[in-house]
């Protein structure tokens, strides 16, 4: 038996600016935090000649090919599992498509899972690419690169995309009380919407590739607030930071008209007047959770549970993808 578990993140800065279509051509930059929030993989060696797989669903084959889960037919053919008595199953603290990057949080765990029953040793770089290679090159999703490089390494770290797809990866320079004031003062609030991130994520990926001007100069910028971000934090002036969240946010709106609604407007607006110093909706939008820098946290987790929102506390992780337990 083989348990892994793997973080689901948080954006701190620079969100967008992790997908292809946009940094291969100029470049990306963001800040993610790893969250005690997991997604977990076990593998059970079997006595019966097929893969059992559960999930949401569940399936058994007698071949990888014939694997209707995208990701984990992929994960098999790529780590090269030929002994089909195993069983997969997956669980997660927070549900799918709300916007904690889960879908590249399942598939390192997955990896790291198959790489430790093969008993071969992989770097968290390593680990990463090798899910961003098996969701974005093989299965074709629309999507970036931060969710599998957080899920991997944990922490609160600081990304760079170069154009030739290497990603460069450093600790987020913080002091011990700035990070404890960050973790105190920082609250997610389900929205009760969840969504598929492609569908909201194939847009910006359409608009990036035909060089649409609007949304370059929209991720230019929110790459220069990611920069200015990471100064606020290792500086210390979290208001500054809670503030840029604030810019960050009004920007994000402007990439997709799927990125918000009424209620999720409403709701903002209500935290910004009781406690928020500012806030954005977590991952590529429509739905999921809202996080905000609160100056009141007393205030603002009162009038979030009157408007009926329900918070998810969390503390960061700083271990990254990992097996925790092998028998």
């Amino acid at each position: 038996m083989i348990i892994v578990r793997s973080p689901l993140r948080i954006s701190l800065g620079g969100g967008g600016t992790d997908l292809p279509s946009y940094y291969r051509n100029y470049g990306g930059f963001l800040i993610a935090a790893a969250i005690d929030k997991y997604v977990y993989i076990t593998l059970h060696k079997t006595f019966v000649e097929e893969l059992i797989i559960k999930y949401s669903k569940m399936e058994k084959v007698s071949s990888i090919d014939e694997i209707k889960h995208p990701i984990i037919r992929e994960s098999l053919k790529m780590v090269g599992i030929d002994n089909l008595s195993v069983e997969i199953t997956s669980m997660a603290d927070i549900p799918a498509g709300t916007g904690l990057g889960s879908s590249g949080s399942f598939t390192t765990a997955l990896l790291k899972g198959l790489h430790t029953y093969k008993k071969n040793l992989i770097h968290p770089q390593q680990l990463a690419e090798q899910a961003c290679d098996i969701e974005i090159n093989r299965l074709g999703e629309p999507i970036g690169k931060q969710d599998q490089y957080i899920a991997a390494y944990g922490g609160t770290t600081c990304f760079r995309f170069h154009t030739n797809d290497q990603v460069e990866a450093w600790p987020l320079k913080i002091d011990t009380e700035t990070l404890y004031n960050l973790e105190d003062n920082l609250l997610l609030f389900f929205t009760g919407y969840s969504r598929e991130a492609s569908s909201i994520l194939k847009e910006q990926k359409e608009k990036t590739k035909t060089s649409d001007k609007e949304m370059i100069d929209n991720l230019h910028f929110v790459k220069e607030l990611g920069f200015q971000s990471r100064e606020a934090l290792e500086h210390g002036d979290l208001n500054k930071f809670g503030e840029l969240m604030n810019v960050h946010w009004d920007y994000k709106k402007k990439r997709s008209s799927s990125m918000s609604n009424e209620k999720i407007n409403e709701w903002y607006e209500l935290a910004i007047k009781n406690g928020a110093v500012g806030g954005k909706l977590i991952g590529a939008g429509g739905g999921g959770f809202l996080m905000f820098y609160a100056s009141d946290k007393m205030k603002l987790r009162r009038t979030m549970k009157e408007a009926g929102l329900k918070e998810v506390r969390f503390r960061f992780d700083f271990e990254g993808t990992r097996v925790v337990a092998q028998s």
